[in-house]
């Protein structure tokens, strides 16, 4: 879990925030909190995001993959593809989320892999599917984000976030 491992993105995205001096890795993490949580994102690209999830360290008093803890999965994936679809000139912002939880996970790892049900203008929304080790189906989220223009101030976070 502690190995830190290379995010596959399309050439093409990362030559367009490399022009603009920003490291796609960072600011297409999974953040502090999905960092604490072990998650770490495997593929990237507007048309599906791959990444995993310990259940260890994210289990509710039963023992069971929390509930909360498969949204910060799903909420991180769907970002991160509403992210790669608005483009540098968008910021993502989760504005609806939705879980369903089929069954309960005790140990192992969870594989959360997003792909768009809608990528508009103004909006973008992504279905998450969670599974354990087995394949079998966990979670089944779906995020809308709210696609907005980036302002000035937004620009500085951005490039402070990605170490720029």
């Amino acid at each position: 879990m502690g190995e830190q491992q290379q995010v596959e993105f399309p050439q093409e995205v990362v030559d367009e925030y490399a022009a603009l001096g920003v490291d796609l890795g960072a600011l297409f993490s999974a953040g502090h909190l999905g960092t604490r949580m072990g998650v770490q994102i495997l593929e990237a690209s507007a048309e599906r995001v791959v990444g995993t999830m310990p259940v260890e360290g994210n289990t509710q008093p039963y023992g069971l993959l929390h509930g909360g803890a498969s949204a910060v999965l799903a909420e991180t994936l769907g970002s991160v593809g509403s992210m790669l679809h608005g483009g540098t000139a968008k910021i993502a912002v989760g504005v609806d989320l939705n879980c369903t939880h089929h069954r309960g996970v005790r140990s192992g790892l969870v594989t959360g892999v997003a792909t768009p049900v809608h990528r508009g203008r103004s909006t973008a929304t992504y279905e998450i599917v969670i599974s354990d080790e087995d394949g079998k189906r966990v979670c089944t989220a779906r995020l809308t984000c709210l696609l907005r223009d980036v302002g000035p101030k937004d620009a500085e976070r951005v490039a402070g976030a990605a170490g720029g």
